[in-house]
This record gives structure tokens, sequence and C-alpha cells, in this order.
């Protein structure tokens, strides 16, 4: 071996040790950060446009309402809507010794998301799985969560890289719930979502049917727009917890687009009742298999 070829070899080592090392650091961090954490649950769609987003949000801030600590991790990195639905997309992470902090919404309320580290709201986001990998892995192990009751992981539609990654980075949560529309298109997509948590090992808490129907302001007639019950049918199909309808409410989109809690503002609502009950259905599943 000639000498140049023998200092090739030496940097080389140099390199995948530094790389091993680094990886120990951030597996050590990610785990140190989940320790802190007593629940951790996965929201996932098959298909986009069902209002998955919109519900993480509901659900974390109804959850959050009910005095407990609660995260929301935005793991969408091409659409991150969860800083406009909550009205601080104008807010950016504070740096602390370890990392950074999220963002406090309300005092029991902290939430992280790629749309905070963006210069500019209009800038796409092309990246490939491994660098959208290291910025969960951040996300986890980075961000200086503290202490949680839940952590509420809202992914991108479809069964791509960002699941994968959580599938990978939290081995151990309490489970997945996965948000649909009524109709026959998106129950197709479901089903491919309850197969892939059940390959990743991840357990189900349920299924929440979205925009399950409509009352008429005028008439006051029940309007099954997107159709209704798929989801039940889907979860008796499938063999997986049915967690409940939330009904197509005009309020809910102007308060996202403005930014407001949708649950406070608007908490006489049926949709409101509705993320109330879900809520409780998911303690009580949680509670039970921890």
């Amino acid at each position: 071996m000639t000498k140049k070829n023998s200092m090739k070899n030496k940097v080389k080592n140099i390199e995948v040790n530094e790389s091993m090392e680094k990886n120990s650091k951030d597996n050590l961090k990610i785990t140190q950060n989940l320790d802190r954490i007593q629940h951790k649950i996965i929201v996932l769609s098959g298909k986009g446009g069902v209002g998955k987003s919109t519900v993480s949000v509901n659900l974390a801030f109804a959850l959050s309402e009910k005095k407990y600590t609660v995260g929301l991790m935005d793991c969408d990195m091409h659409g991150p809507s969860i800083p406009k639905i909550l009205g601080v997309e104008e807010k950016r992470p504070t740096a602390t010794p370890t990392g950074f902090n999220p963002i406090m919404v309300t005092p029991r309320l902290k939430v992280m998301s790629i749309g905070f580290l963006l210069s500019d709201t209009d800038s796409p986001i092309i990246w490939r799985g491994p660098m959208k990998m290291g910025a969960i892995k951040q996300f986890i192990g980075d961000v200086d969560w503290g202490d949680l009751d839940y952590l509420i992981v809202d992914l991108p539609p479809g069964t791509g890289d960002e699941p994968l990654s959580i599938a990978q980075l939290i081995p151990k949560s309490d489970g997945a719930v996965i948000v649909t529309t009524p109709q026959d298109l998106a129950l197709v997509s479901v089903r491919k979502s309850i197969n892939f948590v059940k390959k990743m090992n991840i357990p189900v808490i349920g299924i929440i049917e979205n925009m399950s129907g409509f009352t008429c302001p005028y008439c006051h007639k029940d309007i099954d727009i997107f159709k209704t019950g798929g989801g039940l049918k889907a979860s008796v199909d499938l063999q997986v917890p049915f967690l409940g309808k939330i009904p197509l409410d005009p309020n809910i989109v102007t308060t996202g687009d403005s930014g407001e809690p949708f649950l406070t503002k608007h908490a006489k609502a049926d949709a409101s009742k509705a993320f109330t009950n879900i809520v409780e259905k998911i303690e009580q599943i949680v509670n039970k298999r921890s």
C-alpha cells in the first residue's frame, strides 16, 4: 500500500468515526427528550385535503385546555400550515445552550415547524429524504420540549419519507390517529395508512371521520356533502377503533385563516363538541394501553 493510499484510508476512518460519534450523540439527545414525554401520538392521512393539520391543531389545543402540557410537531416539510392555523407564523425559535426553544402558543401548548425557519413563506423546500430525516431528528433531539404530557406529531399525507422517519425515531409511540373524509376515494387511502402503521409496528389509536355532514344554517337540515359513515365502516372492516365524526363548519376555516383557536371561539359548535369527545376517547385508549 502506498503512503498516499494509507493517508486516504486514515482520513476515511476518521470521517467514519466522527460520523458514528455524531449519530451516537444525536440518538442520545433524542432518547433523553423522548423520555421526558409521557405520550406520543402520530396523526396521519393516506391523502391530502382531509383536514389533517386542522385536526392535529385542535386535538393539541383541546388536550392543553384539559390542563395537559402539549407539544405539537409539524413534520410537513413541504407544506407547513400549522404556524398559520395557530397565528404564530411570524415568530422565530430562540437558541439555547442545548438546541432551541419551541414556539409557545399558550402556557401549555408548544409548537415546532419548519415554517418558523423559512425567511420567506413562499420559498419551497426542495429536499430529498435524508435532509428531511435530518430535520425531523433535530425537531425531536434539538428542540427543548421539556416535560410534556402529550406530543402530537402532524405528518404530511401519504406513507413516504416523513412517516418512515418518525416510525424509526419514535419506535415506542402510543399510536396513530388516522384522519379521513367519508367518501370512497379517501377511504381507499385509509386502508393503506392502516396497513402502513401496522407494518411499522405502530398501534392504531383509531379513525377520525372529518368533514362528516353539514347542517344548513337556513333550513337546519343535515346535508352529507361528502357522504357519511365511511370512516365507521372502515374501522369495522379493519377492526380498529372509531373515534368519531367532525362535521363541516365554516368557522373552522375562518378561525384557521385568522389564527384563532376554534375550540374557544366557538365552544358550543357541534364540531367543538366532536373534538372534545374524540379527545376523551383518545385519553381512554392511551391510558388503558399505558
